[in-house]
């Protein structure tokens, strides 16, 4: 890992100090994985929804980063329901901007689903499965992720699932999530108002 010269904070040489002694997997350990937690927060602090994306293309490299988040993501019982549908050609494009206006021009769409037949199944509420649950977490990951690799998205619901299952003519035992547009945002893109509006601490936890 090189040195950067504009990055000159004291846990950033005492990392590399470390790292050069203990080696770099040895170091973080060390560190008790600090430095990799201070980049996580560095991303969720930063990423804000996108809803300007700009008409280059994003690499299939980046793309193959996202999907392998998706592919990792934890899930009820390690059961893997999600199914992840890659929107890229003009059809396809086309096709989700009829069923939801808040596309945004991205020309890159994943559509998230998961598998019915292979979903967790409560014991104690009839007919719950954890279908939603795995898709918001894979969601989540995937997007996290694309904000690292220097791309915006937007977690859509704003789509109607029955219909679009229908549209793209998916098994049924596919169900649809979410949509998550991806790509490079527009040099005017700014966060909405409201993303930087948090409820007050106290008024989330409750401790018992």
């Amino acid at each position: 890992m090189p040195f950067r010269a504009d990055c000159v904070e004291l846990s950033d040489i005492l990392y590399y100090i470390i790292a050069i002694v203990l080696g770099g997997r040895a170091a973080m350990r060390w560190l008790g994985g600090k430095g990799r937690t201070m980049e996580l927060q560095q991303v969720i602090k930063e990423r804000f929804s996108v809803r300007s994306f700009s008409n280059k293309p994003v690499e299939e490299e980046k793309i193959q980063k996202i999907l392998e988040a998706a592919k990792l993501c934890p899930t009820a019982a390690n059961k893997q329901p999600q199914v992840v549908y890659v929107l890229q050609s003009e059809e396809s494009i086309a096709k989700i901007n009829e069923l939801s206006p808040c596309i945004y021009g991205a020309k890159t769409v994943f559509m998230i689903c998961y598998d019915k037949d292979k979903a967790w199944k409560s014991p104690f509420i009839e007919g719950m499965d954890s279908g939603y649950i795995d898709t918001s977490i894979c969601c989540d990951e995937m997007m996290l992720t694309a904000w690292d690799e220097g791309l915006g998205s937007c977690w859509l619901l704003f789509f109607n699932p029955i219909e679009t299952a229908e549209a793209f003519g998916l098994p049924d035992n596919i169900v649809p999530t979410a949509l998550l547009p991806v790509g490079y945002y527009a040099d005017d893109t700014e966060p909405a108002p409201p993303h930087s509006i948090y409820r007050p601490m106290e008024e989330m936890v409750v401790r018992l």
